[in-house]
């Protein structure tokens, strides 16, 4: 075999990977300047990235914290909803977002989603809604966003709050305005391989100076100040209260280094995205077996997941996974599952058994691109 067969023959063989946690050249000397400051725990960095992210999401009151779930729990906690509460979420999530519903001794109430975006419906969430419904929680499946202005008319109609989980959504906006702005609490993720990565970590906007403070709080234990104030700054009292009940959940200046030193490339990661996610729907868009989701002008998507839809998902995705091509199904019902109750949402179980996301990563080159393209059109 030639050289230039067995070069061609090594790259049909590499693995094409999900996702992948795309590092900026600053980060190894961020972290390096951490690990010598010998403060790497939450401290000032932690401080610094909530700024930084505010003002590039336009979000007001952030807490930056060890990860989204442990966002969204605050967010819940925040409403202080009397126990068996409802709470109308959507089904096609990560099972922690629904998980913190639970924490709280609150009950999830799934609404079905559109069958065209994978988002929450919202006349479907309008049909759950009931004297013990609390909150609404809605999900940017994918990083496209939901129809805001209508979840958010029909929370001010019935007077409910909203957490907006933007796990996904990092650097998406609606109508020109960063998601992370609205009014509701919008809880953010930077685990290895989203579109912001500091290998872990997430971020809650709260609705006022008062809420942002008691998320402080509560992420630390209960505990009323910080330990790097505590420690650092002579002036200040070692002593502390606990005002209630809390938890581990503070971000370490490690994982806000990381974030800050990746924050500048956000948006050229997400141009990437988005050229890859244009390449697959235009090469889909006239294959039968495929369908590709919809997307409004009004709105523009991360691409922090790239889905289709197939009623062959489960015989596809093998066959991809046979030529080195990983996919995921972005998600399962949760309603399916035991810990939950069960529910009456046929797109979401329609969604769910045909759904097959495609690799989607900065990293990406343009023959891996091609040979997913390929393979797509040719095993669907």
């Amino acid at each position: 075999m030639s050289d230039n067969n067995t070069a061609d023959k090594q790259t049909a063989d590499k693995i094409i990977g999900l996702g992948g946690a795309a590092m900026a050249d600053g980060v190894e000397a961020a972290v390096i300047e951490v690990l010598r400051s010998g403060w790497p725990g939450p401290g000032p960095l932690a401080d610094r990235f909530e700024g930084a992210f505010a003002d590039y999401c336009g979000g007001v009151h952030p807490v930056a914290v060890n990860s989204c779930t442990a966002a969204l729990h605050l967010a819940v906690r925040l409403l202080d909803l009397e126990p068996g509460a409802e709470v109308i979420t959507t089904p096609v999530t990560f099972v922690g977002a629904n998980e913190v519903i639970l924490y709280e001794g609150l009950t999830p109430v799934f609404a079905d989603i559109e069958p065209d975006t994978g988002n929450i419906c919202v006349q479907a969430i309008e049909r759950c809604v009931t004297a013990r419904t609390g909150a609404l929680m809605v999900m940017h499946y994918s990083g496209y966003p939901c129809d805001l202005d209508a979840v958010y008319a029909l929370a001010a109609r019935y007077d409910l709050p909203v957490i907006e989980d933007c796990a996904h959504a990092a650097g998406a906006s609606y109508k020109s305005r960063r998601i992370g702005s609205h009014a509701g609490l919008q809880a953010f993720s930077f685990q290895a391989t989203k579109n912001l990565s500091a290998i872990d970590g997430g971020l809650l906007f709260t609705r006022s100076a008062e809420e942002a403070e008691r998320a402080r709080c509560l992420r630390w234990m209960g505990i009323d100040s910080s330990t790097y104030t505590r420690t650092r700054h002579p002036a200040s009292s070692n002593v502390y209260s606990v005002r209630e009940l809390g938890y581990r959940y503070a971000m370490s200046d490690l994982n806000a280094a990381i974030a800050l030193a990746q924050l500048p490339h956000l948006d050229e990661g997400n141009a990437i995205r988005a050229s890859i996610a244009a390449r697959y729907s235009d090469a889909f868009s006239s294959t039968p077996a495929v369908r590709t989701l919809a997307r409004a002008n009004d709105r523009a998507s991360s691409h922090h997941l790239y889905a289709i839809l197939c009623e062959r998902r489960d015989e596809l995705a093998a066959a991809l996974r046979a030529r080195g091509i990983v996919t995921g199904t972005h998600y399962p019902g949760n309603h399916r599952y035991p810990i939950f109750n069960s529910a009456d949402v046929p797109e979401a179980d329609r969604f769910s058994a045909q759904v097959l996301t495609l690799p989607m990563h900065p990293g990406l080159g343009e023959s891996e691109v091609n040979r997913v393209i390929d393979a797509v059109i040719d095993l669907a």
